[in-house]
């Protein structure tokens, strides 16, 4: 297809006007000419379409070097226009093989990033309508839309009224639709940064301090380091407790930092957590917090979607004693990247330390106070219309439909559990929770492997002999590493790994949009596959 417009505009740039004395004329080109657009966005549609048809085809995970890219790209941008067919034809030889194809239903690493058709629209008409909506009067229907989506999904998992628009006392509660928990994450802290700092003085920053786990996201300590906060404590968790947070050990780590003159003021308190979507017990957590006014944000950027099932709503119990809670959409919701719901029981705490009013953005309906101002309430000043495309998500699968999808998962994790359990040369590290099973080849197959090598290795009987007894640990973590690695290389499957106790534990985590249980049978085939002729080589 002939990028007609654009070819137009390379043809007349030789044209020269009828004086030699005049400026040489050009045609300015259409960027956004509606037949083009037409045409294009249907080859687009069709290339995706093909994409996700034969995604299972791909290798999973890259197989491409450092730089490849380089060595197929020009070195420079194109100074005339080209068609789009050469364009996704380049699509297809040099970027298709430098992705990790997290649509793939034999993609199993880290945690989904799940996308629909109804997600991908919503995207789409996002992308299309371009609107900028920082301020109510930029788009109405943009903030006004978020307000209804939020207490939407709110109502479906069941969120106290205090977090909703319509519920809240005073209309001091609602929710935000960010790009990721990481923005969640901050914002919510630097709300409680400032909340704390107007009552005892700016100066005493250096006192401040946060809480999580050892088992809770990166993201938390980041957004500690970027709101100024030194005093980041990642208590320990043990296995005995599921890794999770328990109340005690808060309790006792804030005693300690109280007594040392330090100012407990937030707590991130986690649903799913990254490695073994552990389970932070927040009703208790959220006693301790309150009795020394600590702000409480829970964390379920996984979990949190699991929730809208009556089934799973008992892991949030609780929620109403925090301050804010999010989860992440665009995980395992069906809503394409990024999405991420945040809701807050005040959220005159955010726009106290978010906002900003240049003269630029004022008007009446601002001043009024009768509109939501979302700049406000993020850290930057422009937003998406992501409203859209998480209302397409509610409106065409409907909140018992995305149950169910949940619930496939679940209980195609629940097989592959029970397929890991029937193979007695492997162990289930924690027990399975949501749709992801942490499993290895035990340490009694592996250090009885090892022991039979030794009595038939003369040569390396003395080293084998000696690292079996005083490093275990040691030679199981890095044979799981290493099967982990050969599952991985050959393209078939991909998972990623957590590390708790000092224990590597392979993860395996269902949730893309494309999964079958057929895939997940297969995926447990070859992982015993690559376990045998890991073993028969030890």
């Amino acid at each position: 297809m002939e990028m007609n417009t654009l070819n137009n505009n390379n043809n007349n740039q030789s044209d020269s006007s009828s004086s030699p004395s005049s400026p040489q004329r050009k045609r300015v080109m259409n960027p956004l000419d509606p037949e083009e657009f037409r045409k294009q966005g249907h080859m687009i549609i069709d290339f995706l379409a093909d994409y996700y048809t034969k995604v299972s085809n791909f290798p999973v995970r890259s197989q491409v070097e450092p730089d490849y890219l380089g060595k197929h790209l020009p070195p420079s941008a194109p100074f005339f226009p080209e068609p789009i067919q050469s364009i996704l034809e380049d699509v297809q030889e040099h970027i298709i093989p430098g992705i990790t194809h997290w649509m793939s239903p034999n993609y199993y690493a880290f945690f989904p990033s799940s996308g629909s058709v109804a997600g991908f629209m919503g995207e789409m008409l996002s992308a299309g309508l371009n609107v900028v909506g920082f301020n109510w009067i930029s788009s109405p229907a943009a903030t006004e839309l978020e307000t209804i989506v939020m207490d939407w999904l709110g109502e479906a998992l069941k969120l106290p009224q205090q977090f909703l628009y319509k519920g809240s006392n005073n209309n001091n509660g609602g929710g935000v639709l960010l790009g990721t928990t990481c923005e969640a994450v901050l914002c919510t802290l630097v709300a409680a940064r400032d909340k704390k700092l107007s009552q005892i003085g700016r100066d005493n920053i250096g006192k401040l301090v946060v809480y999580g786990s050892d088992q809770t996201h990166s993201s938390f300590g980041k957004a500690a380091q970027i709101a100024g906060i030194q005093n980041v404590r990642a208590i320990k968790t043990k296995r005995s407790n599921s890794f999770t947070l328990t109340a005690d050990s808060l309790l006792s780590t804030i005693r300690s930092d109280v007594k040392n003159g330090l100012i407990p003021i937030y707590l991130c308190a986690t649903v799913g957590t990254t490695a073994t979507a552990s389970i932070d017990p927040i009703m208790e957590l959220c006693d301790v917090a309150k009795e020394y006014g600590i702000w409480v944000h829970v964390d379920a950027a996984y979990a949190g979607s699991a929730c809208i099932c009556p089934e799973f709503r008992s892991c949030i119990d609780g929620v109403e004693g925090a301050n804010s809670f999010s989860f992440n959409a665009h995980k395992w919701f069906l809503t394409n990247l990024a999405c991420c719901c945040l809701w807050v029981n005040d959220h005159n705490a955010l726009t106290k330390s978010l906002s900003t009013n240049p003269e630029f953005l004022r008007n009446k309906a601002s001043e009024s106070k009768q509109v939501i101002d979302y700049k406000d309430w993020q850290i930057a000043l422009s937003r998406k219309f992501n409203a859209l495309k998480l209302w397409l998500v509610l409106r065409s699968y409907g909140v018992e439909n995305l149950r169910n999808f949940l619930r496939s998962h679940v209980n195609m994790a629940k097989t592959f559990e029970g397929l890991v359990k029937l193979d007695k040369r492997f162990e289930i590290f924690v027990p399975r929770k949501f749709s992801l099973v942490c499993f290895r080849v035990s340490s009694s197959t592996i250090i009885s492997r090892s022991s039979n090598n030794n009595n038939n290795n003369n040569h390396n009987g003395d080293y084998y002999g000696k690292l079996v007894n005083d490093d275990d640990d040691y030679l199981v973590n890095e044979f799981n590493r290493k099967l982990l690695e050969s599952i991985n290389n050959s393209g078939k499957v991909y998972m990623s790994h957590g590390e708790v106790e000092g224990a590597f534990v392979i993860r395996f985590a269902i949730g893309a949009t494309l999964t079958e249980e057929h895939h997940v049978i297969m995926a447990w085939k070859l992982i015993q596959e690559h376990a045998d002729s890991l073993l028969a080589s030890y």
